[in-house]
This record gives structure tokens, C-alpha cells and sequence, in this order.
């Protein structure tokens, strides 16, 4: 059976994963001809259905050395072949990060109010930490070389966190962290997505902690839930929506890349995309 056939489907079958899905692929819509980069389920499913849909010139890899003209599903594939159009190598893929020509959507552990992220270690000291993860991998680089997004599937004070992240794994706008003289020209925060809200740092004053703005709702859900749940002060748009629930058509595509379900192990419980107000 080929992975990629189309799946009848309407919108008010949609799940959280879903949702979070389709607001997940607005972070690449206008980006132009760069690397899109989901880092996990969520992400990388957003990136694909930005190609698929409003940003047909996004470029991206099957995840090994090849450029692909059309997404690839995620898990065991069948009979799908995929459909190569060039090489791409890791240190190409290294000349796309230097160069700026990235958009990575990626998922910290911690997110402070400047919007550094940590990736590392929390709580104790750096030497010894109360729990090790990741580490900082590539994110300083990254982060202040090209586009970056977020994906955050269990918002809470956990994760946006009161005051500065424990371990400042990528880079934000805290001006204290910048030494005299440093170049921030290349740094752009774009969107961070939830189980709750979408945000982006069109807040009044992003260099002085005020920056992180929410944009939209999910449905059911407050902005004073929204707030609750984090460790700072949160800024919000003056016409503050509802995220959009996904069409037939964006839940067709979600479905045919991802027929395994894998999206549904992205969100505890996965609940339907539309949950009683709060």
C-alpha cells in the first residue's frame, strides 16, 4: 500500500497535534528559498506542510545527504519512493546555517523572557546539574546565525521560566549577554508554538524582557491561562484570535506524511484540537 494516498478527513476530527501542526508550518510562510528544518515530529511535519501548501520553494532533506522535492513521511515508509532533486551534504547543510539560509523550528527545555533557550542542564550547578540532557549541540550557532522558532508541547512555569534559563544554551535578546561591540544583526526569534497559544517577540521592548507577545489562542483556552502557566509577564496582540483549526485539505496532507499517527505521542493524551474552555 502506497504511505501517501489521500485520507478523506474534516476539520472537526482534528487533534491538538493537529492543530499545533498547521500553526507550526505559518513559521516558514514568506521565509523564501532556504533550508526549512522541523526539529521533531511536530516541527518537522509543520516544515512539510509549508512546502506542500503556501511555500512551495522552501528546500529540504530526507534528514540524510539528499535534497527532496516532496516530504518525506515519517516512520516505515512501504512502497513509498521518495523523490530526489540534489545533494546535500552536511557541510552544505553547514554552508545553508553560516550563510543565513536556515529556519530551524526546534524544542528547548527551558525558554527564559528574553527568549534564550537551554538545552543542557537544570537545576544545581553547570558541574553538577539535578539532570543532564541534550547539551548545547549546536544551538549558539544556530541560533544567532538564522532563523529559529520553537515547539513547545507542555507550556508551563517549567518551561518559560522565571527569571534566566539555568544553562543559556541559544541565544536571545538579553542585552546583558551581548558583549560591546557583538553583531546581533542575524538574530531572529520568530514564532514559538504550544499546547496553548502561538507567540512571537513583537512585545514592546524584546531587549529588556518584554517582548514575548501571545498571537493567538487555541480554542478553549484563555490568555489568562496562557499566563498562569508562565514565569513572566506576557505581552498580547491588540486583536488577539483563535488559532485556526486545520482545513480538510492541511489534515489530508498531515495524515498522508505521517500514517503511522506519530504526531499523537507529540502531546500528552493528544486531545481533540478543540477542548472545553477552562
Amino acid at each position: 500500500m502506497n504511505q501517501m494516498t489521500t485520507v478523506e478527513t474534516s476539520a472537526d476530527t482534528a487533534t491538538l497535534a493537529e492543530l499545533m501542526i498547521v500553526a507550526a508550518s505559518e513559521a516558514w510562510r514568506d521565509n523564501g528559498e532556504l533550508l526549512a528544518s522541523g526539529i521533531g515530529i511536530v516541527p518537522r511535519l509543520g516544515a512539510s506542510l509549508a512546502k506542500l501548501t503556501h511555500s512551495p520553494e522552501l528546500l529540504m532533506t530526507d534528514s540524510e545527504t539528499f535534497l527532496v522535492e516532496e516530504p518525506i513521511p515519517l516512520g516505515p515508509r512501504g512502497d513509498y519512493v521518495p523523490k530526489y532533486s540534489g545533494y546535500m551534504s552536511f557541510d552544505r547543510v553547514f554552508e545553508c546555517v553560516w550563510g543565513g539560509r536556515r529556519h530551524a523550528m526546534i524544542g528547548p527545555t527551558q525558554i527564559d523572557r528574553w527568549g534564550q533557550t537551554n538545552l543542557s542542564v537544570v537545576g544545581g550547578s553547570y558541574e553538577k546539574p539535578k539532570s543532564a540532557i541534550l547539551g548545547v549541540r549546536g544551538l549558539p550557532g544556530n541560533s544567532i546565525n538564522h532563523l529559529n522558532s520553537m515547539f513547545v508541547p507542555n507550556h508551563g512555569p517549567r518551561v518559560f521560566v522565571a527569571g534566566e534559563v539555568d544553562m543559556v544554551s541559544g541565544v536571545g535578546y538579553r542585552a546583558e549577554r551581548w558583549a560591546p561591540g557583538m553583531k546581533h544583526d542575524y538574530l531572529d526569534l520568530r514564532l514559538i508554538v504550544t499546547d496553548l497559544c502561538v507567540m512571537d517577540f513583537g512585545g514592546p521592548d524584546k531587549w529588556a524582557g518584554h517582548g514575548l507577545r501571545v498571537r493567538s489562542l487555541h480554542p478553549g483556552v484563555s490568555f489568562e491561562q496562557v499566563q498562569a502557566a508562565t514565569g513572566f509577564t506576557l505581552a498580547r496582540v491588540d486583536d488577539l484570535r483563535e488559532t485556526p483549526l486545520p482545513s480538510a485539505e492541511q489534515l489530508a496532507i498531515i495524515r498522508r506524511l505521517d500514517p503511522h499517527n506519530l504526531r499523537a505521542t507529540a502531546v500528552k493524551g493528544n486531545p481533540p484540537a478543540v477542548r472545553a474552555a477552562a
